[in-house]
């Protein structure tokens, strides 16, 4: 059984490890191998995972099992958009996938902004797993960001957002 808890930097290794696989398993048959180790290298090294941890106005927790993360998340308040959270990462290690754990994880980072009103996140346009876990939580297509999604990553993103009503 999976707890949801506040990540620590004693989980950024494993937290690495679980985003590498994830990484791989869902872009890979998009943007090719070569690609996802790029992205990979820009944005989850680790001191790019130790920055996420400590930045201010920010959630980061993680699915543990005692031995193992099954998956992690990551939101922050959004600094150009008042009352809204940007959900920034939410993945689970594709062994583990449809067992509740990206729910868990969702329904923490729900809770932990009270003052949000809404929640946005971008999300790759052929990634139909995704967008169907979001469609199902509550989210719905606002746009698309053509620029580089939340990550910076160059790569054009479907823009979703979900009211919060806590």
């Amino acid at each position: 059984m999976y707890f949801v808890r506040t990540a620590g930097e004693q989980d950024l290794a494993k937290v690495r490890v679980l985003l590498v696989e994830s990484w791989h398993a869902t872009y890979d048959p998009f943007y090719g191998s070569a690609k996802v180790d790029e992205l990979i290298a820009l944005l989850l090294s680790p001191d790019k995972l130790k920055a996420r941890l400590e930045k201010k106005d920010s959630e980061f927790v993680v699915a543990d099992n005692g031995k193992d993360i099954g998956g992690m998340g990551y939101a922050t308040m959004s600094k150009d958009m008042a009352k809204t959270v940007l959900l920034h990462m939410l993945y689970v290690k594709p062994s583990l996938q449809r067992q509740g754990i990206g729910r868990d994880l969702f329904a923490e980072l729900e809770t932990c902004f009270p003052d949000a009103e809404i929640m946005r996140l971008d999300v790759e346009p052929e990634n139909a797993d995704a967008i169907a876990f979001y469609k199902a939580h509550g989210f719905t297509e606002v746009g698309r960001n053509e620029n580089a999604g939340q990550n910076q990553s160059g790569i054009p993103a479907l823009v979703f957002e979900k009211p919060l009503g806590h």
